[in-house]
């Protein structure tokens, strides 16, 4: 089983047109109701190029109940903690003719200690029974802050491969927990550790860094600009693909269901960064988030560049031969 843990869902209310004025009222929009966050953005995307996974969250109020039934109707499954306070929203609003989107996000939710605790209880059992956990997205309140390095802790208990794909204060506390894999964007970094990963030498030294935690793969992402990845102590660089981008939104959170397909499918590792690096791609080129096909990612992968850094492994073909 695939565990993912949410712990900061988003309520999303998307509002479509083919063309925003401002100061004016913008009428007849095409309206939809969508579940977000970045663990869910994970799990739809598993879904689409056929893994399945198991989805758990905080959710409170109205909010969190229109947000349980947005899952339902995607038969993506899932379990919750439920909270006094409002499950967060967000109301998204799209030009299709500018190709812009504009988010305004309510306050985050006020997690109790209770809730928090009961959250913990509950993971520990959860961990027990899956292969992989997945923790993505951002933590609501210092409450829940220990609740990500405490389950990656979990996960090398009970020898379970873990994913941290999170940023803020308590990023730091994640990575000294020793994830298995780790993915993040270079600002995410850049902005909740206090570095300055300006250049690749930087960049490098930092994947590096990470290595010596114990962390086996480590994936540095920066929107259109190349991107780092780490496996064991090679390092490598990557080219993205030339894109048309529309909305990157969901970008990073496809990137690491490729990821997840990528081991599930024990691809070697090149094959995987490429992969993942497709399907964020792809993801970029539509409003749609985290809705890329298997079949269009596969068809471009090998479009994208993959470069070693440093010293560079060696591949052996075993193959089956005819003698």
């Amino acid at each position: 089983m695939i565990l993912i843990i949410t712990l900061n869902p988003l309520l999303e209310r998307r509002f479509t047109y083919k063309k925003i004025r401002i100061e004016i009222v913008n009428r007849n929009a095409c309206t939809k109701i969508s579940a977000g966050g970045k663990g869910i953005n994970v799990s739809r995307q598993l879904k689409k190029i056929g893994v399945k996974s198991y989805n758990y969250f905080f959710s409170g109020g109205t909010n969190g109940k229109i947000y349980r039934d947005s899952l339902k109707n995607e038969q993506l499954d899932f379990s919750f903690t439920s909270t006094k306070s409002e499950t967060r929203h967000a109301a998204i609003v799209i030009s299709e003719n500018d190709k812009t989107v504009s988010s305004y996000f309510s306050e985050d939710p006020i997690i109790s200690q209770s809730e928090a605790d009961e959250f913990k209880s509950k993971l520990d059992k959860m961990i027990q029974n899956c292969e992989i956990v997945i923790f993505s997205g951002s933590s609501p309140s210092t409450e829940t802050d220990s609740i990500i390095p405490y389950g990656i802790e979990l996960a090398n208990k009970y020898d379970k491969i873990s994913i941290c794909d999170t940023y803020g204060n308590h990023l730091q506390e994640c990575i000294d927990a020793s994830p298995t894999i780790i993915h993040n964007n270079l600002s995410e970094i850049n902005n909740s550790l206090g570095l300055n990963l300006n250049d690749e030498k930087l960049i490098i030294d930092y994947l590096n860094y990470l290595y010596k935690k114990n962390i086996i793969r480590a994936y540095i992402t920066n929107g259109s600009n190349n991107c780092y990845a780490s496996n064991f102590d090679y390092f490598y660089k990557i080219k993205p693909l030339e894109i048309q981008e529309t909305d990157a939104t969901g970008s990073g959170d496809s990137f690491v269901a490729g990821i997840v397909y990528g081991w599930l499918n024990s691809d070697l590792f090149e094959e995987s960064l490429k992969f993942a690096t497709a399907i964020a791609g792809m993801n970029a080129t539509t409003f749609d988030v985290a809705c890329v096909n298997l079949e269009d990612a596969i068809k471009i992968k090998d479009k994208v560049e993959v470069l070693p850094v440093g010293k560079k492994t060696k591949t052996i073909d075993d193959s089956p031969r005819e003698i």
